[in-house]
């Protein structure tokens, strides 16, 4: 990568892109959910403006704002954080905004707006993070809805008449749902420095046993939902979703049962790969959501 050359390994590994992965779920959920052929250089583009633009920006600066010394999301030993990491994540953002107003002025408000929200989350002046009820639910909006929207107008530039319609806030909100299970799980192993640095996450407000509680009811409720949205659109759909994410569900109960035993079973390992299960089982049944409804794709295979 050429950026690389020009910063030091330290800031290259907190900027966490393999960890993009993770998110890619969403982007893929807002191509998938409305049959619009998507131009190439458009499904390419907003690809990589949030999976290697947006989303490093976002850990670079969140990790030179937290300063961790324990595990991460994504990276198992932080190294230590420099003014160089700030400045990167600074270039890459404003990189990330000029490249999405080529595509759409609304695609780049809303990737302003999520960028915006993201550093609130931990910039010390603000610190959203301190406040559990408050930062779940802007983490489940903006990564889930609003992703939801910035990923289909990336995509189709359709404006805000498309993205007011059901077909495309309905999953919106769903993907919000899904996001606001799952988020307190990312949290799970933190406790400790969150406790030291003060940081009342919501997963520390829970619990550990209480996290895989929470994130049991949110999930259950978040699947009959999904299930039910995708039962209108194809009955194939509602009856695949389930089954595809069946691997996560296998990993979770197991992970839980040993955690009933052993609290220090919610570790960084266990947790990245629930998160690269779920990940990839997701990505798994948006690609064959988006296969279906488009049959055109059909011809790759």
């Amino acid at each position: 990568m050429y950026l690389s050359v020009m910063i030091s390994r330290a800031t290259v590994l907190h900027l966490r892109i393999p960890f993009s992965y993770y998110l890619m779920p969403v982007f893929l959920l807002a191509w998938a959910i409305q049959p619009l052929e998507v131009e190439t250089w458009r499904l390419v583009s907003t690809f990589l403006i949030l999976h290697l633009f947006l989303y490093p920006a976002s850990n670079a600066f969140n990790s030179y704002h937290d300063k961790d010394e324990g595990s991460i999301g994504g990276l198992e030993n932080p190294p230590p954080v420099s003014k160089e990491l700030l400045h990167t994540a600074n270039l890459m953002d404003m990189m990330a905004l000029i490249m999405a107003y080529v595509l759409s002025p609304l695609f780049a408000l809303l990737l302003l707006a999520y960028t915006l929200a993201s550093r609130a989350y931990s910039h010390p002046s603000v610190r959203l993070k301190k406040y559990p009820l408050i930062s779940w639910v802007v983490a489940g909006v903006f990564q889930g809805f609003v992703t939801v929207w910035m990923s289909f107008e990336g995509l189709h530039a359709t404006g805000i008449p498309m993205l007011l319609e059901p077909e495309v806030y309905l999953p919106a909100l769903l993907s919000s749902l899904m996001l606001m299970g799952s988020y307190p799980m990312t949290q799970v192993y933190q406790h400790q420095e969150d406790r030291q640095r003060g940081d009342r996450t919501l997963s520390l407000l829970l619990g550990i046993r209480g996290t895989f509680h929470f994130t049991m009811l949110v999930f259950t409720v978040a699947t009959a939902a999904f299930v039910a949205y995708f039962y209108q659109q194809n009955p194939w759909l509602a009856l695949a979703y389930p089954l595809v994410l069946s691997p996560v569900l296998f990993y979770f109960f197991r992970w839980y049962l040993r955690v009933r035993k052993n609290a220090q079973a919610a570790d960084f390992h266990a947790t990245m790969r629930l998160n690269f299960i779920s990940a990839t089982c997701l990505i798994v049944f948006f690609l064959l959501s988006g296969w279906l409804k488009f049959p055109f794709l059909w011809t790759l295979f």
